[in-house]
């Protein structure tokens, strides 16, 4: 993977736990969401996020089959 892409997705991966931290106590951003996704995107580079990623995948496969066809595509975009 180039270093620019790396780069890129750990760049947005800390920006959206931020966000989704603040999200957590303000009523206005989505807390979950941008937790969600910034944990998505640092999984591959962040051991402690895989875990966490590894065990929503366990609880739940219906939605970690659709979480993996997304990734796919963006990384073939």
């Amino acid at each position: 993977m180039p270093i620019a892409k790396r780069i890129f997705r750990i760049f947005f991966g800390w920006l959206f736990v931020g966000l989704g931290i603040v999200g957590l106590v303000l009523p206005v951003l989505q807390g979950i969401l941008f937790l969600a996704t910034g944990i998505a995107l640092l999984s591959p580079d962040v051991p402690f996020f895989r875990k966490i990623l590894e065990k929503i995948k366990d609880r739940y496969p219906m939605l970690a089959r659709k979480a993996e066809h997304i990734s796919k595509q963006i990384e073939d975009s």
